[in-house]
């Protein structure tokens, strides 16, 4: 099943961009090479592709991820501007180091995708994701070492949608 869905998810992706938007023509020789490509692609890819394949058909998670873009978006114009006062700051107000924090999501592909949403906003970056459910994060102001106001403060805002999209 996992290779199977890779297939169709290859296809239509090939598909959408190969096909001119406005010919409606249908050019055989491209569809049977993006076939054969995706059926290669899927088996080799299939197995790693993912945990629980039946969640690909859910609407609720692609709408969810839709509105997971806007947020990221927010969080990191926000931090942009936190990142450019320290910098321009004359007395630079930074405490760096590095925080644990716990997280709720399970899934390999919720862990991923909460570290990178962290990792791509200024001022923190994902170093280790413990299989307990914990993460490492380089903070450039560290305002706490509690765990549970350090996990409120980075996390909670990425793994609200991140849990109706991955679990």
């Amino acid at each position: 099943m996992k290779k199977g869905i890779l297939i169709i998810l290859l296809f239509i992706c090939w598909i959408l961009l190969t096909t001119p938007i406005k010919s409606y023509e249908i050019d055989w020789q491209i569809l049977i090479v993006g076939l054969v490509i995706s059926i290669i692609s899927g088996f080799i890819f299939g197995e790693g592709f993912t945990e629980s394949p039946h969640k690909f058909f859910g609407i609720k998670r692609y709408l969810w991820a839709i509105a997971y873009i806007p947020v990221l978006i927010f969080w990191c114009i926000i931090a942009n501007f936190d990142v450019a006062y320290r910098v321009l700051h004359p007395n630079l107000p930074i405490r760096p180091g590095i925080v644990k924090v716990k997280t709720r999501l399970r899934s390999k592909s919720g862990l991923t995708a909460l570290a990178n949403s962290i990792t791509l906003t200024p001022g923190t970056m994902s170093v280790e994701i413990d299989p307990t459910g914990y993460l490492y994060i380089h903070w450039i102001n560290v305002k706490t070492d509690d765990i549970e106001k350090v996990t409120e403060l980075i996390v909670r805002r990425f793994e609200k949608i991140l849990e109706r999209i991955f679990e």
